[in-house]
């Protein structure tokens, strides 16, 4: 700023000689849209409204817990042989399981490495059935359009939607939202495990590669650690008792029942039996924790896969080689990532593809997600030379500060190359990416060329028999 002097003396001006910067935005801050419990805070209520929380706790706080489970029976059947007590108890699932797993769903993604994330609370638990409108375009998603932070869009609740046509009909519109917001990535849930599970997904996304490239799908079902949560009035006793000596008491009732209470000991082997009884969820929230873990660990670049899944059993489903030749790889292109168990190495997920499998840009999560990153930080970035002179001196400036962020992108192993002019190239300027014209009309055109790493997919030993020497 031009400045004039009036009074004789020294003046200091510090002058810039640093480009400005880019700072990298966070990459795995997922929404959770899904029906809570509660959703309230300071009394003001939080029904539609995109709350940040950095852990369970104060996830509890504002949205409560699980959906707690009814009809969980329990048969108690003590066997006396020559005074000897031998007991079984045996612990039966509900016949109807609650449809909503939000609760379930964020233990999963603490617990394999998650942080910061949305939650999109569209209801309560009053109605049976979760609704397409209520956690769609017209209720919660349409709600995360207008926030800006969340890369990652995660339905906990949706396998409980009624239809498979809605179901695929709401992740169809996460991927709409992503396309046009470029900044945000859908795990996709499969509506069910049945023999057709993967035909069914393939027909009812319809959607092109320009969407496609957006989502990933992961199969199958994961069975949790994570006992059902439950109000002990709503578990059922039945106690049987064969040759038992004169002055014992059967205990048929409720588990909070005095008098059971009051046998410490029954009472605590059947709460024990009752832990064992674990919650089967999707797996979209877990590997929303285990792409935050990889984020943080590595990086953007690197895929989330070949790495454990936290807090469970076992996939509900065993997939082999054969079975996951025809998930990993489809003529339709519609990719289905696995996640697997391996003998001496745990439950891994074994897949990184997007829905757009078979395109040779896009086929890749993390190439995916890793430009999302590049271009949220670069938009946020360059926003400072908005009404900027367009002229030569701004396009170094601009040119210097994606340079230096990209340098640092390659430095970290983000970028393939030997040197930086083959990692990537900025370009900026008159008879570059601009003529006269687009000057004239007030544009400033920058292109940016990235060579991002990809992840070995496929490694090919060769081996072969050696001719004796010696």
């Amino acid at each position: 700023m031009a400045t004039t002097f009036k009074t004789p003396g020294v003046y200091i001006r510090e002058i810039s000689k640093f480009p400005p910067s880019v700072a990298q935005v966070e990459t795995a801050i997922p929404a959770f849209i899904g029906y809570t419990e509660k959703a309230t805070k300071d009394n003001v209520s939080l029904t539609n409204v995109p709350t940040r929380i950095t852990s369970l706790l104060e996830y509890e706080q504002y949205f409560g817990t699980a959906d707690k489970e009814k009809g969980i029976s329990v048969t108690i059947t003590d066997t006396y042989n020559s005074g000897q007590l031998s007991r079984d108890i045996v612990v039966t699932d509900p016949a109807t399981k609650s449809k909503f797993l939000m609760y379930y769903s964020l233990q999963m993604f603490f617990a394999n490495g998650g942080g910061a994330c949305y939650i999109i609370s569209v209801g309560d638990y009053s109605g049976t059935t979760p609704s397409k409108s209520e956690l769609g375009a017209s209720g919660g998603l349409g709600k995360l359009a207008k926030e800006d932070e969340p890369t990652l869009i995660v339905f906990p609740d949706a396998t409980g939607i009624a239809t498979v046509a809605n179901f695929y009909g709401l992740y169809e519109d996460a991927l709409k939202q992503c396309n046009k917001l470029q900044d945000r990535f859908t795990i996709i849930d499969t509506y069910n495990q049945s023999s057709t599970f993967a035909e069914t997904l393939r027909t009812n996304i319809s959607l092109d590669t320009s969407y496609l490239k957006y989502g990933a799908v992961y199969y199958p079902w994961l069975k949790s650690t994570l006992p059902y949560i439950y109000n002990e009035a709503d578990v059922t006793i039945t106690h049987t008792e064969v040759s038992a000596p004169s002055g014992t008491t059967d205990y048929n009732g409720k588990l909070n029942d005095s008098a059971l209470i009051a046998n410490t000991e029954l009472y605590n082997q059947i709460k024990t039996e009752l832990n064992k009884l674990t919650v089967t969820l999707p797996p979209s929230a877990a590997v929303a924790g285990i792409y935050a873990r990889v984020d943080s660990n590595r990086g953007v670049w690197k895929a989330p896969a070949n790495v454990g899944v936290m807090q469970i059993i076992g996939p509900d489903k065993k997939v082999t080689n054969d079975e996951q030749d025809g998930l990993n790889l489809h003529t339709s292109g519609k990719s289905i990532n696995v996640i697997r168990t391996f003998a001496g190495r745990g439950t891994l997920v074994w897949g990184a593809r997007t829905l757009a499998g078979n395109d040779n840009e896009w086929r890749y999560i993390p190439v995916r997600r890793f430009f999302n990153m590049v271009e949220e930080s670069v938009k946020k970035a360059t926003e400072q030379f908005v009404f900027e002179p367009n002229d030569a001196n701004t396009w170094v400036k601009v040119r210097a500060m994606i340079e230096n962020f990209l340098t640092l992108q390659w430095r970290a192993g983000a970028l393939a190359g030997a040197k930086q002019d083959d990692a990537f190239y900025v370009r900026v300027g008159l008879g570059q990416t601009m003529t006269a014209q687009d000057i004239l009309n007030g544009y400033m055109h920058v292109e940016i060329g990235m060579a991002a790493v990809r992840p070995a997919e496929f490694i090919v030993l060769k081996f072969s028999h050696k001719l004796q020497k010696s």
